[in-house]
C-alpha cells in the first residue's frame, strides 16, 4: 500500500503571463478542497493578487504578504478563511513586488520550503499562484514543490516557454519537483491547436469557454457555479490525475 504524503505542494508556474494560471490555482485549490476533501490552503505569492480578489474574504490591502518571509512573523498569522468552505488563503499584496530583491539579499535559497514545512500539521494540500517569470521566487517555489503544474496554450511562443523551465530545472542540476504540463485555453475549432493536442495527446487540456471568465463576474471557482460544465470536468479530470501522481497510483 502507498502511504499518501501529509502534505504536498502544487506550484502554479509559467514563465509567460497571460496563460490562465490564477484560474488554474483557483480550480485546483477547490477541487482539492471539495472534491477530495483536503485541507488546502492556497498561497498567493503573484503581487497582481488575481486569486486573492476572487476568493479573499478581507477587502483590506494590508501590505503584509513580504513581512512572512523579511521579518519572524509566524506564517499562520496571514492565513485567513476564503469564500470557498474548507479552503483557506494567504493573500497576496503589493509588498510582494519587492520579494524578488528581498530573497537576494536574505540568500536563504529554502526560505519558502521551511515556511511550507510549518505547516504541515495544519494542511494537507498547499497550491501556490506563482508569478511568470524565471526570478528569484520562482527558484523558490521551484525548491518548495512536490508538483509543478505549467499552463500552456498551445501556440508555439508557449510551447517554447515550457520548454524554457524544462532546460532551466536541467541546467540546475540535482532533483527537482517532476513537471506536469497543461495545455490552457483550448480552442479546438483552431488548427494550430488541434495540432498541438494531437502532438502532446497525454497531456491534459482545459477548453476555453465563456463560463470562465464568468469567474471573475462571479467571484467563484468553476466548481461553485456550473460544475457540470466542460471546464469543471476537466479541472476535476486534471485534479484527478495531480493526486494519483502524488500518491504515485
Amino acid at each position: 500500500m502507498v502511504k499518501e504524503p501529509s502534505l504536498a505542494t502544487i506550484a502554479v508556474y509559467s514563465l509567460k503571463g497571460g496563460v490562465g494560471k490564477t484560474t488554474f490555482a483557483i480550480n485546483l485549490a477547490w477541487a482539492s478542497a471539495s472534491i477530495s476533501k483536503r485541507r488546502t490552503l492556497l498561497w498567493d505569492l503573484d503581487p497582481q493578487a488575481a486569486s486573492s480578489w476572487l476568493i479573499s474574504t478581507d477587502s483590506a490591502s494590508r501590505d503584509a504578504a513580504q513581512a512572512i518571509f523579511s521579518k519572524d512573523v509566524d506564517v499562520r498569522k496571514l492565513i485567513q478563511p476564503s469564500t470557498v468552505p474548507g479552503l483557506d488563503l494567504i493573500a497576496a499584496d503589493t509588498s510582494l513586488r519587492s520579494l524578488d530583491h528581498l530573497f537576494r539579499e536574505m540568500d536563504k535559497k529554502k526560505r519558502l520550503a521551511k515556511l511550507i514545512e510549518r505547516l504541515s500539521k495544519d494542511y494537507e494540500r498547499i497550491i501556490l499562484d506563482c508569478p511568470p517569470g524565471l526570478t528569484e521566487t520562482s527558484e523558490q517555489v521551484l525548491r518548495a514543490a512536490d508538483l509543478i503544474v505549467i499552463p500552456v496554450i498551445p501556440s508555439p511562443l508557449s510551447q517554447r516557454a515550457m520548454g524554457e523551465v524544462a532546460r532551466y530545472l536541467v541546467q540546475r542540476g540535482g532533483s527537482h519537483a517532476p513537471i506536469m504540463p497543461v495545455y490552457s485555453m483550448v480552442d479546438r475549432r483552431r488548427s494550430l491547436h488541434r495540432k498541438a493536442l494531437e502532438e502532446q495527446a497525454s497531456w491534459s487540456a482545459i477548453p476555453m469557454a465563456s463560463t470562465i471568465e464568468q469567474m471573475t463576474v462571479r467571484r467563484k471557482p468553476l466548481g461553485a457555479f456550473a460544475p457540470s460544465s466542460p471546464s469543471a470536468r476537466a479541472f476535476s479530470q486534471l485534479w484527478t490525475n495531480i493526486e494519483r501522481q502524488l500518491i504515485g497510483a
